[in-house]
């Protein structure tokens, strides 16, 4: 009997659980209370396997500012194979590496742009003095060319001039006349001789250096004559010379110091038909200009011509 009364309640109990929709609410629900603390619990296990969380672009749990305030750590870094290649130290740092193989290939093809442009600069400085020997040439040629011009008009022939196997720059010039009245002029008519023969030489940078004057024939003594047949002149001289000075000016300079200085023709046996030579003029020219510039020089008065 009690049997059959705990059948017939749990019938009953049965029925209006099916019948009354609260019931099936919480049942769905998750049965109340014990299930909201088994989904606790169940969460709780689960806790232990957390999923990534993805965050949108420029949200609060993202390390990357969003769009306008920059990038990110990672962001600003370039991938390594995104790297510029560093500059080239140099053409010799660009020659020194690769293997011995780029190296030979280089040393084959010579050197770059940058290298040419080095040894063109590097020898500019042979070009620079071949144009300035070029121009000062032709300023030597066209001053020499007028010089010859002006002295073949002289109308009292005083000196003439010829050319050195036919060398532009280098002249046999003949003193013609000299003060009638000294006894240089008498010693030229007693021993028949025209002229005195002088040799003119103009270095490269003519007329803003002077040319080197020597005598050569007769033998003269005195007249500021030296050994060799070196003439004794300041303005012969780098310190004394001007490039206003012209050939004709010179000569005439000379034939005045000459009669200043008591030239004579040399008379003497022997000694008289000794030419003189280049090489001793030069020496003794040298030697009389460091002598002057030591002592100075004496320059003579107006009225001496």
């Amino acid at each position: 009997m009690a049997t059959l009364l705990r059948k017939i309640g749990l019938i009953r109990l049965h029925n209006r659980d099916t019948e009354d929709p609260k019931h099936h609410h919480n049942h769905r629900g998750g049965g109340g209370p014990q299930s909201a603390s088994l989904r606790g619990k169940g969460g709780a296990k689960s806790g232990g396997h957390k999923q990534p969380q993805q965050h949108p672009p420029g949200g609060a749990g993202d390390a990357s500012p969003g769009p306008g305030k920059g990038k990110g750590k990672r962001a600003a870094e370039p991938a390594p194979r995104d790297k510029p290649p560093p500059p080239a130290a140099g053409a010799a740092g660009a020659a020194g590496a690769g293997g011995p193989r780029e190296r030979a290939a280089g040393a084959r093809a010579g050197p770059g742009p940058a290298a040419a442009a080095a040894a063109a600069a590097a020898g500019g400085g042979s070009l620079v003095p071949a144009a300035r020997q070029q121009h000062c040439t032709q300023v030597r040629s066209r001053r020499l060319m007028k010089e010859l011009q002006d002295i073949a008009r002289l109308s009292d022939r005083f000196i003439s001039v010829e050319l050195v196997d036919e060398s532009l720059f280098d002249w046999n010039v003949k003193l013609h006349q000299v003060d009638k009245d000294s006894v240089l002029w008498q010693d030229m008519k007693e021993t028949n001789t025209e002229f005195i023969l002088l040799n003119l030489t103009f270095p490269d940078n003519f007329p803003f250096s002077p040319p080197f004057m020597r005598v050569l024939s007769p033998r003269l003594e005195n007249g500021y004559v030296l050994d060799g047949g070196a003439i004794c002149m300041e303005l012969l001289t780098p310190r004394g010379w001007s490039s206003a000075y012209t050939v004709e000016a010179v000569m005439r300079q000379f034939a005045a110091s000459l009669v200043k200085g008591q030239g004579r023709i040399c008379r003497k046996a022997g000694k008289s038909k000794k030419s003189f030579s280049r090489k001793e003029a030069e020496a003794t020219f040298k030697s009389l200009v460091k002598t002057h510039e030591k002592y100075g020089w004496v320059t003579p008065p107006v009225s001496d011509g």
